[in-house]
Order: C-alpha cells, then sequence, then structure tokens
C-alpha cells in the first residue's frame, strides 16, 4: 500500500526533527613537599621525601602526554562533529525533496484521476471505440488526432509518474545511509568527548597536586624546554634563507589570528571567545577569504605542502608525529597558536614542539614583500 500526501510529508518531518535530535573532552605523580633533614626536629620516617628537580620533570613530560592525548582525542571529535554537521544538512536537502517529490506525485495522480473520471462520464468507452463509431470522415479525422496526443500525453503522464516514484524512493534511500553514517558520527563524537575530559581530568589532577612553588617550577621547565628546543632550531640555520613574504590573504590570516592573543584554550571551540588550536587556523584562513579544513589532521592531508625554508606569514605548521597540533606562522621565527587546556592563545617560537611539517592555503596567490 502507499503513502498518501499526507504519510510522506509526516516522514519528512520526522526526518527533519530527527536531524535536530542528533546534530544536538591515570597515571598521577604525587609531588610531596620538602621534609626536615634527618636527625633535625620533627624529622620521621613517614615524612615525604624533598622533590628533585628530576621528578618535576618527569611531571612536565607527564602532563605533555596527557596534553597531547587530549589534543588527539580533540581532533577526533571536531571530524566527527565536522562530519555530523555535513550529514544533517544532507539530510534536510533529502526531506525537501521527498516533499516536493511527493507533492509533484500526487499532482499527476490527480491529473489521470481526472482523465479516468472523463472516460467514466463519457460511458466508458475510449476514444479509439469511439472514433470508429463515428460515421463523418470530417470527426474521424478530427479525432484521429486527437487520439494519438491522448495516447501521448497519457504515455508522458505514466512515465512521469513512474520517473517520480523511483526518485523519492532513491531519496528515501539516501536519508537511510545518511541516517546510519549520522548516528555512527554521533557516537564517535561521544566516545571522543569521554577521551578529551578523561586525559584533561588527569592532567588537571597532575597538577592540583603539585604545591604552589613546585607549579612554578614546572612552569619554568615548560619554558626552558620550548626555549632549548627553538634555539636549536633557529640554530640549525632554518631561517637563514626563509621566504617572509606574506600574500594578502596570508596577512589577513595573520591579523586574525594575532588579534586573538589572550583568549582561552577550549576544545573543540572556534571562536570568538575560544579556540582551540584548529579552531584558530581554520577561523584565521575562513576571515581572510578561504575555507580550509577544521581539523589539524585534515589540514594536514589536505592542503598543500610546502618546505620549512619555503615557509610564509599565514601558512601552517603542523606538529608531532600524528599532526595532532598546528600554529600559524608570523614571520621572524614565531608561531601563533591556542597551546592546550588551561593555556591562553599566545606567540611562541616555531620551533619549540616538533615539527611534522608546513602546509598552505593559498598556493595560487603571490607573495608581497
Amino acid at each position: 500500500m502507499r503513502a498518501g500526501k499526507h504519510g510522506w510529508t509526516t516522514a519528512a518531518a520526522t526526518v527533519v526533527c530527527a536531524v535536530t535530535v542528533l546534530a544536538a573532552p591515570g597515571t598521577a605523580f604525587a609531588a610531596p613537599g620538602p621534609s626536615p633533614a634527618p636527625g633535625t626536629p620533627g624529622a620521621s620516617s613517614t615524612a615525604p621525601a624533598a622533590t628533585p628537580g628530576k621528578d618535576l620533570e618527569a611531571v612536565r613530560k607527564k602532563l605533555d602526554e596527557l596534553y597531547r592525548a587530549a589534543a588527539s582525542a580533540t581532533d577526533e571529535y571536531n571530524a566527527a562533529e565536522e562530519k555530523a554537521d555535513k550529514q544533517s544538512a544532507e539530510i534536510a536537502e533529502l526531506a525537501k525533496k521527498i516533499v516536493k517529490g511527493q507533492e509533484k506525485l500526487d499532482g499527476l495522480k490527480d491529473r489521470a484521476g481526472a482523465a479516468a473520471r472523463s472516460q467514466y462520464r463519457t460511458g466508458g468507452l475510449p476514444d479509439e471505440a469511439k472514433l470508429m463509431l463515428s460515421d463523418d470522415p470530417e470527426n474521424f479525422l478530427d479525432g484521429t488526432g486527437r487520439v494519438v496526443q491522448g495516447q501521448r500525453a497519457t504515455k508522458g503522464l505514466l512515465g512521469e509518474m513512474t520517473r517520480t516514484q523511483a526518485d523519492l524512493k532513491a531519496y528515501a534511500a539516501d536519508a537511510s545511509a545518511q541516517f546510519e553514517k549520522l548516528e555512527a558520527n554521533r557516537k564517535a563524537k561521544a566516545t571522543a568527548r569521554k577521551k578529551v575530559e578523561k586525559q584533561i581530568k588527569a592532567a588537571e589532577k597532575l597538577e592540583s597536586e603539585l604545591e604552589q612553588e613546585e607549579k612554578e617550577r614546572l612552569a619554568r621547565l615548560e619554558r626552558e624546554a620550548q626555549e632549548k628546543a627553538q634555539t636549536a632550531w633557529l640554530g640549525s640555520g632554518i631561517l637563514q634563507d626563509l621566504d617572509s613574504g606574506a600574500t594578502e590573504q596570508g596577512r589577513k590570516a595573520v591579523e586574525y589570528a594575532t588579534a586573538q592573543v589572550g583568549k582561552p584554550y577550549q576544545w573543540g571551540a572556534e571562536g570568538p571567545q575560544a579556540y582551540d588550536c584548529s579552531g584558530l587556523t581554520s577561523q584565521a584562513w575562513v576571515a581572510a577569504g578561504t575555507a580550509i579544513p577544521r581539523t589539524s589532521q585534515q589540514q594536514w592531508k589536505q592542503l598543500t605542502r610546502v618546505d620549512i625554508e619555503d615557509m610564509r606569514p599565514g601558512d601552517l605548521i603542523i606538529y608531532f608525529d600524528d599532526a595532532s597540533h598546528v600554529g600559524m606562522y608570523v614571520g621572524d621565527g614565531s608561531v601563533v597558536h591556542a597551546p592546550r587546556p588551561g593555556r591562553s592563545i599566545t606567540i611562541a617560537g616555531a620551533g619549540s614542539m616538533p615539527i611534522l611539517g608546513v602546509v598552505r592555503p593559498d598556493t595560487g596567490a603571490s607573495a608581497q614583500e
């Protein structure tokens, strides 16, 4: 039994409603405080030992590991969200096509029904039979033309009805397939969210166990590690022959990104109040007039790669082997980026993290000096 117009419209409305609903982020190192020296008053066998520098270095490395894992999971979340948004839009378009297709089919059925009723009122005889019973030669000739036209019209009507029904069936199948993909990406988003939140919670717990003095020392260790890496990178001579001229779009992207300095990192955010690393770079290039992939991993996969020696302001530097972090080169060996939870968007040394490579959003544009 075929669904009527009301049934198809209700189904399409259900599709749209469903889209709205579906489219609806360890191991801790304790940091004991200083203990009295052996043999001094108050010393006991249960007092914790002093935290040496190498222990804080282990904490720094563990925090880096946790936040990197969170960044990788954030990329998974962002990718799933991007796909879900795309599928939701496709389902909404299919719903519109289903409604329009059903309206068209109903109109064709009305035309077919009108033809059937007309035949009934004329006694049920087809035009061919009435023509053969005519005694008037002129009526016979005129009728012949009408019969041929009628046959063609009927054949065309039936063909159009068949095509429309086939289109509706295809739209329904496409919508069903998109629903399955949407549900899969909804689950992927939920899984990635749990991963992000788990890693960030572990990192925050680890940091919360440090005394204020240890937190300050840890911050110094982080800065020293970044400075050491940047110094080594600059010392390699990588910037010696660097082409620093930016394109007009590159300048606009840099202006946008640097204007966000001081705003907080927030995983999954694309502004304007907060950003994650790829949210910052993608929105900066949108502001410059070029849409680029949302995630750092997709930016690495889809954008044109250039040699580090050839990079220019506006190019994106991809970090770590899994492409889980990205920053925008701003010139003079520096990058603007959104580092991690608990940090703000900042300017840092481009070589302060392990570089995977460089990609360029505006390959066709010429650099300006």
